[in-house]
């Protein structure tokens, strides 16, 4: 431990809720946190960028580049990235998860490469990133949501692991565009978007499917805890309120859930939550119904 605490690496450990659990003094001094400061990933991003401490977050729009990070972060067993920091540093950032949900982080020191490399991977790295976004929404597009599916697929037949996964299309979208305007259609696709994020874990899976249709996976989650956050889902988008400016204005979502298993496919879940979901719009719309 004092190792740890005394090296000049970063070292830092989120918990499955990404709650930070433990950080060494080079990682506490590097975003300015205090011995007993525990923020959420989330926080310790909104102070980098608001304070222009920790990491080098250079948007205009700082709620979309949240979305987009949070669509990569935690999806995998390992990933290895690069970072600016504010102080002028570039970091070598690698994240371990673990299959219980926590997350390992150490980040080393990589300023002394040779400029030329480090504008090139840069150029590599925003394009990858772009291809694995929805620019609309900030979150994961089809390609990259399923592929996060086919991996959890392998590791449920690795690991005998439970994953639950829930395909969510708005009610009525149609009728809003009709009826508002497609500006107001992109809003309410945001604004769910960002609801829906913000009730997920790192390790959860979020991308839009196309038009009003997403794809959600959650990692160690079995039937009764699968329902249970659909159903804490239904309820926060009815009580959204997407438009200031109309604090009358609603809607509602319907969802299909199922839970992996070993023998399926990825075509093979996505029809079977498919038509669950059809089955839900039909018994009535703002609520869930079971694959079979």
């Amino acid at each position: 431990m004092a190792l740890q605490q005394d090296s000049p690496l970063l070292i830092f450990l989120f918990d499955a809720n990404d709650q930070l659990r433990y950080a060494n003094a080079a990682f506490r001094e590097s975003f300015a946190l205090k011995p007993d400061e525990q923020p959420s990933w989330s926080e310790l991003m909104a102070k980098s960028h608001a304070q222009r401490i920790g990491a080098l977050i250079e948007t205009a729009n700082f709620p979309g580049w949240l979305s987009s990070a949070r669509s990569r972060r935690g999806k995998l067993p390992y990933r290895a990235f690069e970072a600016d920091m504010s102080d002028g540093r570039w970091m070598w950032i690698t994240e371990t998860m673990h299959p219980n949900g926590w997350m390992l982080c150490i980040g080393s020191d990589i300023t002394e490469l040779r400029v030329g490399t480090r504008e090139v991977r840069r150029s590599r790295d925003l394009a990858l990133r772009a291809a694995q976004t929805d620019a609309l929404t900030g979150i994961s597009n089809r390609a990259h949501i399923m592929l996060q599916l086919e991996q959890r697929l392998d590791q449920v037949r690795q690991r005998d692991q439970h994953c639950g996964v829930a395909l969510i299309d708005l009610d009525h979208f149609k009728r809003i565009n009709d009826s508002f305007g497609h500006a107001v259609g992109d809003c309410v696709l945001k604004d769910f978007s960002r609801i829906v994020q913000n009730a997920l874990r790192h390790e959860d899976g979020f991308g839009r499917i196309g038009g009003e249709e997403f794809l959600l996976i959650f990692p160690r989650v079995d039937v009764a805890g699968l329902e249970h956050i659909i159903t804490r889902i239904l309820q926060i988008v009815r009580d959204s309120r997407a438009l200031s400016d109309s604090p009358d204005f609603s809607y509602t979502c319907s969802a299909g859930l199922g839970v992996l298993k070993a023998d399926d496919s990825v075509g093979g879940v996505y029809r079977r939550i498919d038509e669950a979901m059809y089955a839900a719009k039909a018994a009535g719309r703002d609520r869930f119904q079971w694959a079979i």
